[in-house]
């Protein structure tokens, strides 16, 4: 049947596509004229009032005034769903379809089109097909429900948009159930286990898409109460704000700025609770959206504490957020990277708070808290941002040294980058004042600079004085430690393999992270336990062979042992050559032997003095 809205009047007896009924009421003028949102049609009133209960009232109530017009209005599906009803009151054929069968559930209802006036109406016939065809399958519920979105809240009172949303959240969950069997497989072992082949993306994400923000937020809620997976839920999340916020359809304009803010606002609200299922360049696009959209404080606050929670994995793209208020001097959003530093500073002040008393830091780090790997990244990832915001020449002291003291100390094992910072800073910003330039150089810990960047510090002129003597201080502390070490090294030269290893854990101990540094210095103990444990027993063995030897010679007490003797310490060779002098009296020399012998012994590998027998000797002599 060929019809045009458009037209003024439409006389539904005089298609040629009718097969029943077309004989009784092609010779019958019309009696009853329909008008639906300014569209007339011609009917007759037998038809209509046989399966319709609300017109039937209407033509009821009107027999004396034999009413020949009715005006429907608000009539759901408009015209073109008022000419499907028309048609079945006619007894003509035509299609249900997911496109239609929730207008045609509606228009049944609102005609009172129900088994009460009629056996097999329309009301039925549409309830059949949305629970036995649409509901059984995901992708006609996506369909139908987005159908509904001009249908409410009658759609809602039917019951249609329940039945839709639960039907695609159950739908959905039972795929992905079928898609973790699928991945299930035996071991060589014959153990059940889970294959590591990467599932496949969920193909209802993009078909979500198309519904209102409305209807999707309970969609998605429907899915999180199913227990869909949390990747699954971030994806369609990201997914939906791609197709809402950054692309236009059919070549139209953008939604309203009040949607949009609306759209940021729900995304926000619906997102996991889970780290990571989202990822973090979404929850920048999603932070930088809802400031330009100025979104309720809640939401972008929200976003802040998510960022923050896995900062370590930014980017100094991600922290380059522009300013969108137009009261800002400064070119970037710095108030907003700072409040980012202080939640992942707080994550790592609870991991403190909840410390074991025995001190064990270094065992293990907390769930949520901030590992040592990740505060490192991070003081790299703040150094680098202040770097880049450092020659905006509006950007003031204070904000700059609230981003530079927003991680705690422990966080910053080298400050070459701070350094590099705040000399771009001092730069930029010439009219410091001395007291400025202090509280500003008062954040490095000059100790912590690497040769090349203190070298670099003692001959920078913006830096203050009081900086510049500090640094030449350490420079020449660090001089004279390597100078020591290098003669120390030279009278009593260890093993090449501990010589290197004492270098590295002494020059490169200020770049380790504080548990690499721990493990080192315990490894550095172990080592000299050892070497101190040996040296006491080279050191018992001499003394056991000087009292020997003191006993055989008062024994001999003669000249000729005296020869013996001297030819026996010639052999130990142990502290070095003895003086070619020789004294006449033997008392003398065994006097002097004992008393190099016990000064060599008490002089080794620099440790304190030892316990040893030669006192007793000495007294009993």
């Amino acid at each position: 049947m060929d019809l045009h809205l458009h037209q003024p009047h439409l006389t539904l007896a005089k298609s040629s596509r009718y097969r029943s009924n077309e004989w009784i009421f092609r010779d019958v003028p019309s009696d009853i004229t329909i008008e639906v949102n300014g569209v007339t049609f011609a009917l007759h009133k037998f038809p209509l009032v046989s399966r319709s209960g609300r017109i039937r009232k209407i033509v009821s109530e009107n027999r004396e005034a034999t009413i020949s017009r009715v005006e429907l209005l608000n009539l759901p599906g408009g015209p073109e769903t008022f000419e499907l009803a028309a048609k079945f009151c006619y007894g003509n054929n035509f299609e249900i379809t997911p496109s239609n069968v929730a207008q045609l559930c509606c228009i049944s209802d609102y005609l009172e089109m129900t088994e009460d006036f009629s056996n097999d109406n329309l009301g039925s016939r549409a309830d059949e097909y949305l629970n036995y065809i649409v509901l059984q399958n995901l992708e006609m519920s996506v369909e139908v429900l987005q159908q509904c979105e001009n249908l409410l809240p009658l759609a809602d009172e039917l019951k249609i948009v329940p039945r839709c949303i639960d039907a695609i959240a159950s739908k959905a969950c039972v795929e992905q159930i079928a898609s973790s069997f699928s991945r299930l497989e035996y071991s060589s072992s014959g153990r059940l286990h889970m294959s590591r082949q990467k599932c496949e993306s969920d193909w209802w994400i993009k078909d979500l898409s198309v519904l209102r923000i409305d209807l999707y937020q309970r969609v998605i809620t429907a899915m999180k109460h199913r227990g869909v997976r949390p990747e699954s839920i971030g994806e369609s999340l990201m997914n939906y704000a791609e197709n809402k916020l950054t692309k236009k359809s059919n070549g139209q304009q953008k939604v309203g700025h009040d949607q949009e803010r609306l759209v940021v606002e729900t995304i926000v609200g619906l997102l996991p609770v889970e780290k990571l299922v989202v990822p973090l360049s979404c929850l920048f696009g999603l932070l930088r959206s809802a400031m330009m959209l100025e979104c309720s404080v809640a939401c972008r606050l929200d976003l802040e504490r998510r960022i923050g929670s896995q900062l370590d994995i930014a980017t100094l793209d991600d922290l380059l957020i522009p300013s969108f208020r137009h009261d800002s001097d400064t070119l970037f959003d710095v108030d907003t990277v700072h409040r980012i530093l202080v939640n992942f500073s707080q994550l790592d002040d609870s991991c403190d708070d909840e410390e074991d008393p025995d001190g064990s830091v270094f065992e293990s780090d907390g769930l949520d808290s901030p590992s040592e790997t990740a505060l490192f990244k991070v003081s790299k990832l703040v150094d680098n941002y202040l770097a880049e915001i450092a020659p905006d020449g509006n950007l003031k002291l204070s904000k700059f040294i609230a981003i530079a003291e927003s991680l705690p100390a422990h966080a910053r094992t080298v400050h070459d980058g701070l350094y590099r910072a705040i000399d771009v800073y001092l730069k930029a910003h010439q009219g410091l004042s001395e007291l400025d330039k202090k509280r500003i150089c008062k954040l490095i810990d000059f100790q912590k600079l690497s040769p090349e960047a203190g070298a670099h510090a003692a001959q920078n002129e913006r830096l203050p004085l009081q900086s510049i003597v500090q640094v030449l201080y350490i420079e020449q502390l660090r001089l004279r430690s390597a100078l020591f070490c290098s003669e120390l090294g030279d009278i009593h030269k260890p093993p090449v393999h501990q010589q290197s290893w004492r270098i590295n854990s002494g020059a490169l101990s200020a770049a380790m992270s504080p548990k690499d540094n721990y493990a080192s210095l315990r490894r550095e103990n172990r080592e000299l336990k050892l070497e101190l444990a040996r040296l006491r027993m080279r050191l018992n063995d001499l003394e056991k062979e000087h009292v020997c030897m003191k006993r055989n010679m008062e024994k001999s007490n003669s000249r000729k042992f005296m020869s013996s003797f001297s030819k026996k310490i010639s052999k130990l060779n142990l502290f070095g050559h003895s003086s070619s002098r020789e004294s006449t009296s033997p008392s003398r020399n065994s006097q002097r032997t004992d008393s190099k012998l016990t000064a060599r012994i008490f002089g080794l590998g620099g440790f304190g003095p030892v316990s040893t027998g030669l006192g007793q000797s000495k007294a009993h002599e």
